[in-house]
């Protein structure tokens, strides 16, 4: 048949070899699919492993990624969403039903728990807050489904008591579900982290952050051990129609490669700096889980047995200074940016009043304002330079 010069620019006549083996995998963009004959159409199904049907279900670029986010946190399965949040609410959205009832801690991350205060709203979830220092404070009820967990915790980096909450919610056979960010993977296996085995049941990562490493991406990831667990995970993950970009996807996965080589040296230069920030009399206090002072230490030991930790510290000034002056302060960094995400090159730094941030008491953490730093791949030396030429404005 012959065709039009505009038809052959779309049906190419000639075509070159579409398989050659290379570092990285090809990137495959798509919204549409080629199947090869009608009978391709009818033997596929969504709960395929690998279902080539529509970009939406995934590509070779998409399921590649998947896989190795999996095996990045020690699962079998892993679905992609845009945005960290958005993979929470894709959980919230898959186990949770007008009635029922999630417990979740004190210092969980800000916006899930607003996620899930729109579901409280609008549908009738009961929503409980627990102290993730005290296992006993986790009351679960015949309502039960779904306990969050976070470790370290969002800004105040509390490790909670994770083999003690687990072990309770299994009793309940409530669904665990841990917001595995901060350890990403490689500083505790989230599906094998104590003597006993005990495993969670879900595993929710923000992308974004270690896996990008580069500031530049938007994505997060769930990933289950159990089929089923999956299959009713995956089911809402096409009902809403979440999907991620290809070029997205290949960025991320150029940077798995070195991902522990970026976690060790974070957390080595996190050492440096919290070593010379727990010296410093502007500081009441110090957060990080691998300060024998800080809350939650004793669970951080039990269940990182490496002793590995995200870049993230937090301090809490003297009450002696104002918001003014901590503004000051951050104003005044030159190394640290302004700016909320971490697991990047460049170090950030925010300011936080801890006031209308929890509901419970919180009587290990000292009256004062709070700046958390996230540790880039600066010279550690240069960061403290930074903070301590910053520390002048005072």
């Amino acid at each position: 048949m012959k065709n039009s010069s505009q038809t052959k620019r779309i049906h190419a006549p000639r075509l070159a070899p579409q398989y050659i083996e290379t570092i990285q995998p090809p990137l495959y963009r798509a919204s549409t699919i080629i199947f090869e004959n009608t009978q391709k159409v009818f033997d596929r199904h969504w709960t395929d492993r690998y279902d080539y049907s529509y970009g939406t279900h995934g590509t070779p670029t998409t399921y590649t990624l998947a896989d190795k986010i999996a095996q990045l946190e020690n699962g079998n399965y892993c679905l992609l969403a845009p945005s960290g949040l958005s993979a929470i609410n894709l959980v919230n959205s898959a186990f949770l039903q007008s009635g029922d009832e999630v417990w979740v801690p004190d210092n969980i991350y800000g916006p899930g728990m607003a996620h899930l205060n729109y579901l409280k709203q609008s549908f009738g979830v009961i929503v409980r807050v627990y102290d993730p220092l005290n296992h006993h404070s986790f009351q679960p009820t015949a309502q039960t489904k779904l306990l969050w967990l976070e470790a370290a915790g969002s800004v105040t980096l509390e490790f909670p008591d994770l083999v003690n909450l687990v072990k309770k919610a299994k009793q309940h056979q409530i669904t665990t579900v841990l917001d595995n960010t901060w350890g990403a993977g490689l500083a505790f296996n989230a599906f094998d982290f104590s003597d006993e085995h005990l495993s969670v049941d879900i595993s929710v990562h923000a992308l974004t952050k270690y896996p990008s490493g580069g500031g530049d991406i938007l994505m997060g990831s769930v990933v289950t051990q159990e089929h089923k667990l999956h299959l009713k995970l995956l089911h809402m993950h096409a009902t809403q129609g979440i999907s991620v970009s290809g070029d997205d996807c290949a960025q991320i996965q150029r940077s798995l490669a070195h991902i522990e080589l970026r976690y060790q040296q974070q957390s080595r230069s996190t050492q440096d700096l919290l070593h010379w920030l727990k010296q410093q009399s502007e500081f009441q206090q110090v957060l990080h889980p691998s300060n024998p002072l800080s809350a939650g230490h004793e669970f951080w030991l039990e269940v990182c047995q490496d002793q590995q930790s995200a870049g993230l510290v937090s301090v809490i000034f003297q009450e002696k200074y104002t918001l003014e002056d901590i503004r000051r302060f951050c104003d005044a960094l030159q190394l640290f940016k302004l700016g909320f995400s971490w697991g990047g090159p460049v170090s950030l730094v925010m300011l936080y009043d801890l006031k209308g941030m929890r509901s419970l008491e919180h009587p290990h953490l000292a009256n004062g304002f709070l700046v958390r730093f996230c540790i880039g791949l600066e010279s550690s030396q240069d960061l403290i330079t930074d903070i301590q030429n910053a520390l002048q404005t005072l």
